[in-house]
């Protein structure tokens, strides 16, 4: 049930997203290697110096996944960490299926929440120590959200 779920959400993100690669692929410079133009094209950046507006439903979710981080206390039980996993997924999803963003803002929150979905499967690891890592990396991340976005 937990992959369909995960199945789901990937395909919402994908689907939600309005960039059309071939277009990404026209805007790369041409002595770019694929690798290096995804890097290009996934780095989290400012607006001119400024922070993205987001959409209240986003800001939201994100504060809601700091609150469940900063409420787990249990480092120790492994199950503790699925679950948590679980919990972290859910509002994910929802900040996904609730994105009203367009734009270059939308592109920037996607370079943002990307890279969360690998430092979830981290807290399903079956090394503790992976799991703990994983959360600290995960709470960094999700720190990082108040200097791109408002």
């Amino acid at each position: 049930m937990k992959k369909v779920i995960i199945l789901i959400l990937a395909t919402v993100l994908v689907m939600s997203c309005k960039n059309d690669k071939n277009k990404k692929q026209e805007t790369a410079k041409p002595t770019q290697t694929e690798e290096e133009t995804h890097v290009s094209e996934t780095l989290l950046k400012l607006n001119n110096g400024d922070l993205w507006m987001a959409n209240t439903e986003t800001s939201e979710g994100v504060q809601q996944m700091i609150q469940l981080i900063t409420n787990f206390a249990d480092t120790e039980n492994t199950q503790a960490y699925l679950d948590l996993k679980v919990k972290l997924e859910g509002e994910f999803g929802s900040i996904i299926a609730k994105c009203t963003m367009t734009g270059e803002p939308h592109n920037q929150l996607h370079n943002y929440l990307l890279p969360m979905k690998s430092l979830f499967k981290d807290l399903e690891a079956t090394d503790i120590a992976r799991r703990k890592s994983g959360l600290e990396k995960l709470t960094k991340h999700l720190s990082e959200y108040s200097a791109y976005f408002k």
